[in-house]
């Protein structure tokens, strides 16, 4: 289903999403690590989002948009695609608001995803290869039966909402000289990079991805936007194949860079997040730390937040990646 892109949202938006969430929602903890700060060489702070509720980010935005809803959608129902943290961010702001609730999500995804969104009250239907084809099938479902269709990136109020943590990481940290962001896709850097700029701040903002799910990364670089071929990670919080019209246009202006991680990297971002500040991050949510170590030559002496999006990581995957080592 085509969507109209909306103008990204303002700091005035993120201010009243704050409002909107704070009856709901704490500050996440901004923490440094001392045996981080070892392995890495600079003053680097961890943006715990893996503390929320649902164990992302992405609860901010689901709250804030469906807390939002005319009553006529309201009626309709809610239905969206997801590989986990943003079906969970919508049904768990669904079920607060007794909205009914469908995430459509790819044959195989993490199973305790697909039970943590049923356990908030979503309706969860697997269809297709990957995401981008659990996605299209919404669109269709959308807009046949006149659903509200919740896309997890062409949404203002969502990119308002996620965008509340990077006032809180600016508030806290006034003077940050890199910002390490995964990128699946991009509220979450595209909130940061909002809120930056609106703020008047020299930080750099550097996005993190998955080289088997490098579409944003080849689109971002080049004159062209690319379809990637598969999206073969184990970090399913960025595996799309494509770019999203209003996160990519935000990202595009105003991402100082962009890093990709071999697998091994992004599993090697999880046993660091285990062993130097004593979390559990899933493959996304690692990724910053990842992409800090790999280019820990240049972040001396700086100041630096990695933004742990998110904790669901599944035991199977785990037990794979603790195996390794």
């Amino acid at each position: 289903m085509a969507q109209v892109v909306q103008p990204p949202p303002t700091l005035a938006d993120v201010y009243a999403a704050r409002e909107r969430l704070a009856p709901v929602l704490r500050r996440t903890p901004l923490l440094g690590h001392p045996l981080l700060a070892e392995a890495l060489g600079c003053d680097v702070h961890v943006k715990h989002e893996n503390h929320n509720p649902t164990g992302a980010f992405k609860v901010r935005g689901g709250l804030n948009l469906v807390g939002t809803l005319p009553e006529e959608e309201r009626r309709r129902g809610v239905i969206t695609a997801s590989t986990g943290n943003h079906g969970q961010s919508i049904a768990f702001a669904c079920q607060r608001e007794r909205i009914r609730c469908a995430v459509y999500v790819p044959h195989g995804n993490n199973p305790e995803k697909n039970a943590a969104m049923r356990a908030f009250g979503a309706e969860v239907v697997e269809h297709g290869r990957d995401f981008d084809e659990a996605r299209e099938e919404v669109g269709r479902i959308a807009a046949a039966e006149g659903r509200r269709y919740v896309h997890s990136a062409n949404e203002p109020l969502l990119i308002a909402g996620v965008a509340t943590y990077a006032l809180e990481i600016f508030e806290e940290l006034p003077r940050v000289d890199v910002v390490f962001v995964p990128v699946g896709g991009g509220s979450g850097a595209a909130g940061l990079t909002i809120v930056r700029d609106a703020l008047g701040l020299a930080t750099k903002i550097v996005g993190v991805q998955a080289e088997r799910a490098d579409a944003f990364a080849r689109s971002w670089r080049g004159s062209e936007r690319v379809v990637g071929a598969s999206a073969g990670t184990f970090a399913e919080g960025m595996a799309t194949r494509v770019t999203f019209d209003l996160t990519f246009g935000i990202l595009k202006r105003g991402l100082d860079d962009v890093v990709t991680l071999t697998e091994e990297e992004l599993a090697d971002g999880v046993r660091l997040a285990l062993s130097a500040t004593h979390n559990l991050a899933e493959g996304a949510g690692a990724s910053p730390l990842a992409a800090a170590r790999k280019l820990a030559a240049g972040l001396r002496g700086k100041t630096v937040v990695c933004v742990m999006s998110g904790g669901n990581l599944d035991t199977a995957t785990l037990r794979r990646i603790l195996g390794g080592k």
